[in-house]
């Protein structure tokens, strides 16, 4: 569960990302009527008034991060299942804005959601030109999830390699060996969470 937040609100409706709003408000509706609950119901369930929970369906209002967490927990998913494209449920690639802030450019970005079973390790990496670095395969299960912040990075699994540039993420499970590889001449830094 997130922490609560001032100003945590969701991202106005707007022509230039996917409408986060209305993704929820589907999503909301969607898992609702599957879960068999009326709009009272969850809202009890959740401890949202039913007039927020109409307008979360109707996507006229913005909503705390905290709120989502209520719902989600009520309706039995997870946070990412409010926020995602409902026509695209895998997790891996959600790439929605949850959160703005009162100056341009404050946001939060959910890029991806993984399942973990015991814990997650995060680690900050550098690589220089022209360096490489191989790993073992870890146990079934586990998933890698990497951000690149600077330079590309080359992921290589097998025959296939994977280019994934400044400002873009991949998550791929880690079970087989794979190598990540700086080919480009300036230095690389990512991000990279470990779930295991």
């Amino acid at each position: 569960m997130r922490k609560k937040q001032g100003m945590s609100n969701m991202l106005p409706k707007s022509d230039e990302r996917p409408n986060v709003l209305e993704h929820v408000s589907e999503n909301v509706r969607r898992l609702r009527r599957a879960a068999g609950l009326s709009q009272e119901a969850l809202a009890t369930a959740a401890g949202v008034s039913r007039r927020m929970l109409v307008g979360i369906e109707g996507g006229d209002v913005n909503v705390s991060l905290a709120t989502l967490d209520r719902i989600a927990a009520a309706l039995g998913v997870l946070f990412p299942d409010l926020v995602q494209q409902p026509d695209r449920p895998d997790r891996s690639r959600i790439n929605a804005v949850a959160w703005v802030g009162t100056r341009p450019g404050s946001r939060a970005t959910l890029l991806a959601s993984a399942a973990a079973r015991h814990e997650v390790e995060l680690w900050s990496w550098s690589l220089e030109a022209g360096e490489r670095y191989t790993a073992e395969p870890d146990a079934e299960g586990w998933r890698e999830m990497v951000y690149v912040i600077e330079g590309s990075l080359s992921l290589f699994r097998g025959e296939q390699r994977q280019q994934v540039e400044a400002g873009d993420f991949l998550v791929f499970a880690s079970d087989k060996p794979y190598t990540f590889a700086n080919e480009g001449d300036a230095t690389l830094r990512f991000v990279r969470n470990v779930l295991t």
